[in-house]
């Protein structure tokens, strides 16, 4: 589903536009949050669910998260009013109140965890393989056709393998099928729900879910209050910014019209990467290529170096010291504009989290997604692909834009230890997903990567397929690309790094 324009992804951008729409005209906030469902769900015959009024609760707590509210709880007898909180949410600075990935029980299909099921398709076939290979003896014919008892049934999917029929279905809940750490659990009801102990807030969860019931909480509002402020804002971007807004607009386009949003000023958070690099090919010929670290692992993706905190502890050492791009750019905004507040623009839910964290707060003030910024273009009435470009987007190099897409940290660092320490030997390994992650993990541990740097990221495709992107992966991808080979240099200058 990634990059259509489905009725899941057109609600969410819907909620986001007006939620900004709050912020920059309402006049009297709390009645017009009250009304935004209806507004929204301006229909009687329903769409969507069976009827306009489970549709309307749905956005009910979808307006309540992207202002960065809780859900309520769901308690018949004290559910809390829509606007509960609003005060504490009503501020110029940043409000995050955990956690950040929430189920909406109303949302929820309940949908199978791990089930096969016998289609139409199945054409009673006399050689019926199905009934051969099953070793709990689970599938009979009934009225011609093969039925599985799911009272015996274990799940092994040999069934589906063999049938020449492709007849065979195997349903599973898609949240929990996209979660590389097991984080969503089922209710009593069966009823999808997250543990939060183990969710590392990658958002894969959320964009896999067919009927939008997981979403994150946004700070787009809370932005859009420091902007009226009047204190200075200041953008970084990341690099998977490129085409995401359309493919008619440049990146001197789009920054023109962050400009035009209100933003102070606009810089590359490649430029960060760009340090990061640098330092990561000191450290890997230093300490990785002659053998003093077993190997080393990237920091940048957020989602990836918790779950390896969490899942491999032992590897706590081998992450990364080095400040992520999102940080170290904020530190050098921050160093050219002290009382600027930073605003991280990006694809990754999971920066929300690391923009939190106690090291971080003071560096990066907000986060926004892209799709989340696109609510709020779309609030203020400005069209990206009519803007004039003013403004010119040179800061960072290649390496550092690469970034947004998967190898992209490992190539980078790679091309720096080429550059920098010419004929050092460069093992490089790169896993993207979850599920791959821990795989690369589990190898790592066992002593079969050693000698490699290894870059992890939890999104599949990289930083171009994070949760809260607009456009396909592969077309991202392009983009990205394309923006890289822009760059006037493809490696940072070498500052005279201690060989």
């Amino acid at each position: 589903m990634r990059g259509i324009d489905t009725p899941v992804r057109e609600r969410r951008r819907r909620v986001f536009k007006e939620v900004a729409n709050l912020a920059y005209h309402s006049t009297n906030l709390k009645d017009d949050m009250e009304a935004l469902p209806y507004k929204i769900v301006d229909y009687e015959e329903p769409l969507y669910w069976e009827s306009v009024y489970r549709d309307r609760a749905i956005i009910r707590e979808r307006i309540r998260l992207a202002m960065g509210m809780s859900l309520r709880p769901e308690n018949r007898e004290h559910p809390g009013h829509l606007t509960q909180g609003l005060e504490e949410s009503d501020i110029d600075e940043k409000y995050y109140e955990p956690p950040l990935m929430q189920v909406i029980p109303s949302a929820c299909n309940a949908c199978p965890e791990n089930h096969y099921e016998v289609t139409s398709a199945c054409m009673g076939c006399v050689a019926h393989p199905c009934h051969s290979v099953c070793p709990k003896g689970a599938i009979s014919m009934v009225n011609g056709k093969s039925v599985i008892d799911q009272e015996k049934c274990i799940k092994c999917g040999k069934c589906k393998d063999v049938c020449p029929y492709d007849a065979i279905c195997h349903k599973e809940r898609p949240c929990k099928a996209a979660c590389g750490v097991n984080a969503i659990k089922s209710d009593r009801f069966g009823r999808a729900y997250i543990d939060n102990e183990m969710c590392v807030s990658c958002g894969m969860c959320m964009v896999s879910c067919p009927f939008g019931a997981i979403a994150d909480k946004s700070q787009i509002f809370q932005l859009i209050r420091a902007m009226q402020s009047g204190r200075e804002v200041i953008a970084q971007v990341a690099p998977a910014f490129a085409g995401q807004f359309g493919p008619k607009v440049t990146p001197e386009m789009f920054k023109t019209a962050l400009k035009e949003l209100g933003f102070a000023d606009v810089y590359e958070t490649a430029v960060g990467a760009d340090l990061g690099c640098m330092a990561e090919a000191e450290h890997y010929v230093k300490e990785v290529a002659t053998g003093n670290q077993e190997f080393a692992l990237t920091s940048c993706c957020p989602s990836w170096s918790v779950m390896a905190k969490h899942l491999f502890p032992e590897t706590i050492d081998k992450i990364s010291n080095e400040l992520t791009p999102m940080v170290a750019t904020a530190r050098i905004i921050k160093q050219e504009h002290p009382e600027a507040l930073v605003v991280f623009i990006g694809p990754c839910a999971s920066k929300k989290l690391e923009a939190s964290r106690r090291t971080v707060r003071s560096d990066v003030d907000f986060v926004i997604t892209f799709e989340e910024l696109t609510g709020m273009f779309e609030a203020k009435g400005i069209l990206l692909e009519e803007i004039r470009a003013m403004d010119e987007m040179t800061d960072a190099t290649g390496a550092g834009r690469g970034y947004g897409v998967a190898g992209g940290v490992a190539g980078a660092i790679e091309e720096c230890v080429k550059t920098y320490y010419p004929g050092t030997e460069v093992k490089i390994e790169h896993a993207e997903g979850l599920t791959e992650c821990r795989k690369m993990l589990l190898l790592a541990k066992a002593g079969k990567k050693n000698g490699c740097l290894i870059e992890g990221m939890a999104c599949p495709g990289g930083c171009v397929a994070g949760a809260g992107t607009n456009i396909t992966i592969g077309q991202a991808m392009k983009e990205v690309a394309k923006f890289k080979a822009q760059a006037r240099e493809a490696v940072p200058v070498e500052q005279n790094p201690q060989k």
